[in-house]
Formats: C-alpha cells, sequence, structure tokens
C-alpha cells in the first residue's frame, strides 16, 4: 500500500509517483500531488458571471431556451429556485414549470 494520497478518480490507495505527477495503478488516472486536494472535494460549478453554485440556490437565466423534444420555450429571466447540482454536461438539475429538466450553468446567473 502507498502512503500518497487516494485516487480522486477511484479512490484507489495503489498510487505511485511518476516524475512530476501520481499516476493511480487501479484505473491510470494521473495527477499532480498539489491537485488532489481540489479534486478530492468534488468539482465547482460556476454560473455565466463566474459565481460558485450549490444546492439549493435560486438562479435566473440569462438567454431563452428552447426544451428539446418539445415545442416550449424557457424565457430569458425565468426564476429557478432550489436547483440540483449532478455531474455531466447538464450540471443543474431543477424543474421549471412543474417540467423536471436539466440546465447548463453557463445560461444562468445566481440570484
Amino acid at each position: 500500500m502507498s502512503d500518497l494520497t487516494l485516487c480522486p478518480a477511484c479512490q484507489g490507495d495503489i498510487t505511485y509517483p511518476d516524475r512530476d505527477h501520481i499516476v493511480c495503478a487501479s484505473c491510470g488516472h494521473e495527477w499532480q500531488e498539489n491537485e488532489a486536494i481540489s479534486e478530492a472535494t468534488g468539482p465547482v460549478y460556476r454560473d455565466a458571471n463566474g459565481t460558485e453554485l450549490k444546492d439549493g440556490d435560486t438562479v435566473t437565466l440569462i438567454k431563452d431556451l428552447k426544451v428539446k423534444g418539445s415545442s416550449t420555450v424557457i424565457k430569458m429571466g425565468t426564476r429557478i429556485t432550489n436547483i440540483r447540482l449532478v455531474e455531466g454536461d447538464h450540471d443543474v438539475d431543477c424543474k421549471v414549470d412543474g417540467q423536471k429538466l436539466l440546465l447548463k450553468s453557463c445560461f444562468m446567473k445566481k440570484a
């Protein structure tokens, strides 16, 4: 077992140093030692202005968004309350007019 930190990708404990990086033998993930602390706390989600978002925040849309698969358009300025942050391309899980949607945080600002 290694005396280095756990792998931020898979939490494996079989890691070894390789020049200026640390490598996980389990999944092959490479990182620098000072990056391990910031990645272990999880991803940071930011709105269009660069403000950090957290679960339960209230946001406002900064542009009209078409809902894929329907003719619905969510208008600019729509206020969305109690958001939930999830990993992936569309990182905000929310409800708009009773419809559950996944949206991108780059199209909103913190209210």
